[in-house]
This record gives C-alpha cells, structure tokens and sequence, in this order.
C-alpha cells in the first residue's frame, strides 16, 4: 500500500468566519467541533498554536500550520507520517466549505489496520466533525451522520475500562454509614461532556431496587442487604470523575457463605456495569454542535447567530451515517 489521502467536504449554509471560528475552537474547553463524548477529545498541551502537540485517544501529532479563522494542520508523530489538515472557504458570503484531508503511507501492521479499522473510525469522526459544525453554525444538521454496525462495534471494543482507586474522600456518606467494613473496593471512570451530573441518574446501573439512604454534595447512598450481609453502595459524581464505591460486612455464617461466593464476581461485574452505563449516557449526550447551538440560542449575541439566522438547510458533499 502506497500513500493514502483520504478527503471530506461538505458545503455549509453560513458564512467562512462563522465556521472559521468554529475551528479556531478546537482542543478548547468548550470545543463545538470534535464529537465528544462518543469520541475521544482532542486535546494539547496548550492552546491551538503552531508547536502545540497532543491529539486524541492513541493518534498523536503536532500542529505545523495555523491560518486562524481558516486552517488548521496537524502533523503525525513518529513512527506514523503525514499529516491531516482541516480548511474552510467562502462559496460567498454566507455559504462556504468545510474540508478535511488527511495523507499518510500506512507501513507495518498499518497496512492491515487502515482498511479494516482506522478508515472506518477515521471517516465517522470527520463526518460527525461536519455535522456539529452544521449544527453549529446553523442551528441543526440535515443529514446526520450514520454509524455502520462494525463502527459500533470498534467504538463499543475501545471504549474505556473502569480504573479502581481507593474509596473517594468525597464519598462521606458511604464513609459514615458501615463501621468497620471487612470488605471495600471503587472503580471509577472520567465525566465527560453532556454526562448527567445528578448521582441519581446513575442508579439504574445497579439493576436492581435497592432503598436510597441519602443523598448530598453528589452522592447517592444505596443500601444493598442481603442475606446475611450488610452493605452499601456510593455513586459519586464530582468534577472529574463518576465513581461507584462499595462497602460490605458478613454478619452471619449465612453472610459469609454468600459473600465469599459473591465477591469472586462483584469486581467484574461493578465494573461492566460501570462501563456499560458510562457508554450509553455518552452515546445518548448532546453532541458538541448540539451543545454550542444551545448556548447560541441561550445567548443571541453569540457569533454563530449570523449561521442559524439564515435558517437554510446545509448541503452535504459527503456519505452520511446514522448513530
């Protein structure tokens, strides 16, 4: 396999600066482009400049080149090459196109890799990077993107694993409610973007009816007695992270039976729930267009206004997925 370019466009019903400042926002706090939370961020040691270096989940690069307001190129770190490069320009004054173009020459296991993987995950990002500058700068996508069933699959295969930490110290209540616990263990994963910040609407992970002991500063409080067991379970949303913690006490022959059946499993299963939970709440979250059209419509002065105003619908150039 020689070299690949793989090119995207698509026309867009706002003016250049418009979607121009769209991209001066990528890696940014607020970024209205990447599709996070279904993707992973994009993100740089500093600010979007020539020098800065970071990228998203494991393709990593540099950005070389920086028109604000127009162009943005990003330069693959070793061992990979090429580069891939975003652009807009004016088809008049209030509609232009928004292109992307990446060039690379696959080696190694790569060769195998861009067919079957990368290409496919490759071309749902940069058409959902499409579909939130639509929904950014004019208030709504016509053509969403679609996801294929093997793009689910690779998306639902890489998403991200629990991380077990110590109990939080955030977790007061579940600190104060059980008295020398003999067992405790935590699993956490990062809050991302559009993620519920209520505890309570996590509880349906548990898939069970367990009765709520409190709840306060972010934590839900669950008691989980069975046979013989005393135990509890903490759900703790903070800034960072959402954290699902438990404690339990055999307080009989009966409860030490059970438990020491039980706990062989809980980890696996504290953690697949978990995870499963954290995919779906992102899958179903606001996209980051979604996102900065709200804030747009919450603020008029806000500069994507100029787009939504001219209420047309956007033309694709591009095959469009569904989620």
């Amino acid at each position: 396999m020689g070299v690949v370019r793989n090119e995207h466009e698509r026309v867009i019903e706002a003016p250049a600066a418009v979607v121009g400042a769209l991209i001066d926002r990528l890696s940014a706090a607020d970024d209205p482009l990447f599709p996070t939370p279904a993707w992973d961020p994009m993100i740089f040691d500093g600010p979007l400049a020539v020098g800065a270096s970071g990228g998203h989940g494991p393709v990593r690069y540099r950005v070389t080149a920086y028109e604000p307001g127009h162009r943005v190129r990003f330069d693959f770190n070793e061992p990979d090459n090429g580069f891939h490069e975003i652009s807009v320009e004016p088809l008049g004054e209030r509609r232009c196109r928004l292109r992307h173009v990446l060039e690379t020459a696959p080696r190694g296991r790569e060769r195998l890799l861009w067919p079957t993987v990368i290409r496919p995950l490759h071309d749902t990002i940069v058409e959902e990077v499409f579909d939130n500058a639509e929904r950014a700068a004019v208030g709504r996508c016509a053509h969403p993107t679609r996801w294929s069933r093997w793009v689910r699959l690779l998306n639902a295969l890489d998403w991200g694993r629990p991380e077990t930490t110590p109990v939080p110290e955030g977790a007061r209540l579940l600190r104060g409610a059980l008295d020398r616990p003999a067992y405790q263990d935590a699993y956490r994963m990062p809050m991302l973007p559009g993620l519920p910040r209520d505890p309570r609407a996590w509880y349906p992970m548990l898939r069970s009816a367990f009765p709520e002991l409190g709840c306060a500063d972010g934590e839900l409080l669950l008691q989980v007695d069975i046979a013989g067991l005393t135990a509890r379970a903490s759900i703790l949303v903070d800034d960072d992270h959402i954290t699902l913690s438990t404690y339990a006490r055999p307080d009989t022959r009966r409860g030490r039976l059970y438990w020491g059946v039980v706990r062989l499993g809980h980890p696996f299963m504290a953690r697949l729930m978990l995870r499963r939970t954290h995919r779906a709440f992102a899958l179903a979250a606001p996209s980051a267009g979604e996102r900065e059209a709200a804030r747009a419509v919450s603020c008029p002065s806000h500069f994507v206004s100029v787009g939504m105003d001219e209420g047309a619908d956007p033309v694709g150039l591009t095959r469009d997925r569904e989620r």
